[in-house]
């Protein structure tokens, strides 16, 4: 991805939380020159990846194959002093993040407004192919079952907990327009903790036509 794709994405994502009232840490629009020399109060936010992601999962197609994220908050397994993880994202119409399952988070996926939200759903088998039994959810502690792959959509308000090991694929709903999602889940540990269905990368390669605007979390050790 281009540094002025990027850039614009973000404040893309920026404009549409405004339009939501959602409201993100002062430290989220500082300048990549504001967090120089800043390591030692802000290890925090370095070492556990808060902050702005981008990605288009090495596609190099990010309208089709593509997340806005931003971490708020994340904890780290080896601390063990913060278990938890919650990030606030968008995803356009039909801009599908793929098939994929966590070894060891399980996470609640909730539509915080926008348009609808549209899930498709596996159990993964011993060898981890996608296994064609139904898939039993809780959504907002309701349990429901669909049939695997059967796309389940989440209206704004609604939430969906994923246990570990559900392969899940979500996108928004073509002509309910960009969904703003959020994530409570146990530690997020995009290094470990991923496995995707097919072998694709989890942050882009950023070729650097203009400067950030603000720093994405795969920044932080360039610029720190």
């Amino acid at each position: 991805m281009r540094r002025s794709e990027v850039n614009k994405i973000i404040m893309d994502f920026e404009r549409f939380l405004a339009e939501h009232k959602f409201y993100l840490p002062v430290w989220a629009y500082w300048k990549p020159e504001e967090w120089k020399g800043k390591y030692d109060i802000c290890s925090e936010i370095v070492d556990n990846k808060l902050g702005w992601d981008i990605t288009d999962f090495g596609s190099g197609d990010f309208k089709k194959t593509g997340l806005s994220l931003f971490t708020i908050r994340n904890g780290n397994w080896d601390k063990k002093d913060k278990m938890y993880c919650e990030k606030i994202m968008m995803a356009d119409e039909e801009q599908e993040t793929p098939m994929h399952f966590h070894w060891n988070k399980s996470e609640d996926i909730i539509n915080r407004g926008g348009g609808n939200l549209v899930m498709e759903l596996y159990i993964a088998t011993i060898d981890d192919k996608l296994s064609q039994v139904p898939v039993t959810v809780s959504i907002d502690g309701v349990l429901t079952t669909v049939n695997a792959g059967e796309p389940l959509i989440l209206r704004p308000g609604q939430s969906i907990c994923l246990r570990s090991r559900v392969y899940h694929k979500f996108y928004g709903q073509k002509g309910k327009g960009n969904v703003l999602i959020g994530e409570v889940s146990l530690v997020n540990d995009d290094a470990h903790d991923n496995r995707f269905f097919e072998e694709i990368g989890r942050f882009p390669e950023i070729t650097e036509d203009v400067e950030p605007v603000h720093l994405l979390v795969n920044d932080y050790e360039k610029y720190l």
